[in-house]
Parts: C-alpha cells; sequence; structure tokens
C-alpha cells in the first residue's frame, strides 16, 4: 500500500476523537444534525484521501482542517438559504423553560456569533479544542501573531458584551 493513513489508523482516529471534533463543529454550528453531518463528511473525505496524507500523526490536525471547512460552507449555504427565503424567528422560550445557566450560555453563544468570523474560530479551536495557539495557526492558515492577535480582540470584544448584559 502506498505511504498514507491506513484504514485502521483512520478507524482509531474515529473511536477516539470523533466526540470531540463533533464539539468543535457545534462550536461553529447551532444544530446536532449539521454538526454530524460535517464530521462524517470530513472523515470520508479524508478516507477518500488517506493516500495523500503522507504523515499519519496529521491526520487529526487534517480531520480538524476539514471539518472547520465543512462548517463554513454550511453556514455559507444557509446563509444564502436565509436569503432566499425569509422564515420567521422562532419563539422564545418562556422564563420556566430555561436554567441562568441556559440563559448565560445563550448570551455566550449569541456574543460568539457576533465576532469576526476569524475571531470566533481562533477561539473555538483554542479554548474548546484545546489546542496551542500553533496549532490553531496551522488550522486556519495565518501566522501566529494573527492568532494572538485576533485571540485578544475577540476576549475583548466578549468581554465587552457579556459585561454590558450583566
Amino acid at each position: 500500500m502506498a505511504a498514507g493513513t491506513t484504514v485502521d489508523h483512520l478507524t482509531e482516529t474515529y473511536r477516539a476523537h470523533y466526540r470531540s471534533l463533533l464539539g468543535l463543529a457545534a462550536l461553529l454550528l447551532d444544530d446536532t444534525a449539521s454538526c454530524e453531518d460535517v464530521v462524517q463528511e470530513a472523515f470520508i473525505r479524508v478516507h477518500s484521501a488517506r493516500n495523500r496524507v503522507r504523515e499519519p500523526e496529521k491526520t487529526l490536525a487534517y480531520l480538524r482542517q476539514t471539518v472547520v471547512n465543512l462548517s463554513r460552507s454550511a453556514l455559507r449555504r444557509r446563509i444564502l438559504g436565509l436569503k432566499l427565503l425569509s422564515k420567521p424567528m422562532p419563539d422564545m422560550a418562556s422564563a420556566e423553560e430555561g436554567a441562568y445557566d441556559q440563559l448565560e450560555r445563550d448570551a455566550l453563544i449569541k456574543a460568539m456569533k457576533g465576532l469576526q468570523r476569524r475571531q470566533r474560530e481562533v477561539l473555538v479551536l483554542r479554548y474548546f479544542a484545546d489546542m496551542t495557539e500553533a496549532q490553531v495557526a496551522e488550522t486556519l492558515g495565518v501566522s501566529l501573531g494573527s492568532v494572538k492577535a485576533y485571540g485578544s480582540r475577540g476576549i475583548a470584544a466578549l468581554r465587552v458584551v457579556m459585561e454590558a448584559q450583566t
């Protein structure tokens, strides 16, 4: 077999990292079904291109990048759909249905959605996916300095929005 990621290695990567990749997609998208679709599609694409992954230890990084890219594509399709079809806003949940922490989480998600795309991606990869700044830079294809700048500006913007709500 040609050099690359083996099916066995990809299977082990799936078992070990499916949940973390699903969590990554969940922070970039907003519904479970889309997240599952994105992660499954990422594994399918890596499986199809496994002979091109020259270093098997980089399989996870390749998967993360694929999840981020597919999430972006899904969001672009949704935005186009929203522009073409206006949908009514969903009803707000009653106060009895939600707990304080859920409200705070919703506020954080809303604040995250208000960030620039790169700021949001850096914060999700850095703090949810627990990647180093260097790994985030490699995944997004930007410099280490850009990761630091996007992260710093993103946190500052979140702080302003969250403090304004209290």
